[in-house]
């Protein structure tokens, strides 16, 4: 059982399955975003990426271990394809963030806590 808690190969095949889907969809040359239904397309995707994320928390319910290196297998693998360091660091933290939050709904880029 305790074994258990530092097992990572199932987050560490998810992260790897989500960076791919990153690399697919937003690659690091640039994404065009020039037009509403560009941004819109581009927006679902990772809002798609996001409920991914939920699901699979949920479903595995990933200890704190397992989070942080869920968190830190999707930095260094951005960062060694390449993007820049704010794109990672936002990606990372909003990725880690839904996966701490598996109950809630998928968070949009704009949203902001109600106060």
């Amino acid at each position: 059982m305790l074994l258990d808690w530092f097992s990572r190969k199932d987050v560490d095949e998810f992260a790897d399955s989500i960076v791919a889907e990153l690399l697919q969809h937003f690659p690091q040359a640039g994404l065009d975003v020039s037009t509403k239904k560009t941004a819109e397309r581009a927006m679902k995707k990772l809002d798609r990426m996001l409920l991914r994320i939920s699901r699979f928390a949920a479903e595995h319910r990933p200890n704190l271990y397992q989070k942080a290196c869920f968190g830190n297998r999707v930095k260094w693998a951005l960062k060694e394809a390449g993007y820049p360091a704010p794109f990672v660091e936002v990606c990372t933290h909003e990725f880690v963030t839904q996966m701490t939050l598996p109950s809630a709904p998928p968070r949009s880029r704009n949203s902001r806590p109600i106060k």
